[in-house]
């Protein structure tokens, strides 16, 4: 077991089996040392854990618990691709799209639920630059919907 890999099972987290996607994509193309992932949902054994739009039919918080599952899914498409987390050398960036009620502007903080996992799971690796977009809806009205970018270490 990797470094990462046992730094996610200190923080409780198992990650979910990688599935094959019902749609024309796939979960994440590489390209040099750049590894993009399509954009991943909160899904927890093919169901939402949520639906709906964050500060309407969802608080902060449960936003932030979506955003954090999101991540979870995003790394265990990663490490399905890698082998492993540890080939992982940072996290460039996230593009974060937050399904939001009318007059909704808080999507920094519900977005703080992914990034805040990352820097825990990588340290410093883990940070990274960030757009937090509100968005009138999401597909299947999950409420959050993130993609990421994360630069692979050269092989040696």
């Amino acid at each position: 077991m990797g470094q990462i890999e046992q730094r996610l099972q200190q923080l409780g987290i198992e990650l979910p089996a990688v599935g094959e996607p019902k749609f024309s994509y796939i979960p994440c193309n590489r390209t040099g040392n750049l590894l993009y992932t399509s954009g991943m949902d909160c899904r927890i054994d093919g169901v939402l854990m949520y639906e709906g739009k964050v500060g309407a039919e969802l608080t902060i918080e449960e936003g932030q618990r979506a955003a954090r599952q999101v991540i979870i899914n995003a790394l265990a498409v990663i490490k399905h691709e890698l082998g492993t987390l540890d080939k992982v050398a940072k996290v460039v960036k996230m593009l974060a799209f937050v399904n939001s009620a009318p007059g909704f502007a808080d999507q920094p903080y519900v977005i703080n639920g992914a990034s805040d996992l990352l820097i825990e799971v990588f340290g410093d690796a883990g940070r990274h630059a960030r757009s937090a977009i509100g968005t009138s809806d999401l597909p299947f009205h999950t409420p959050v919907e993130i993609e990421i970018i994360v630069e692979v270490k050269e092989e040696a």
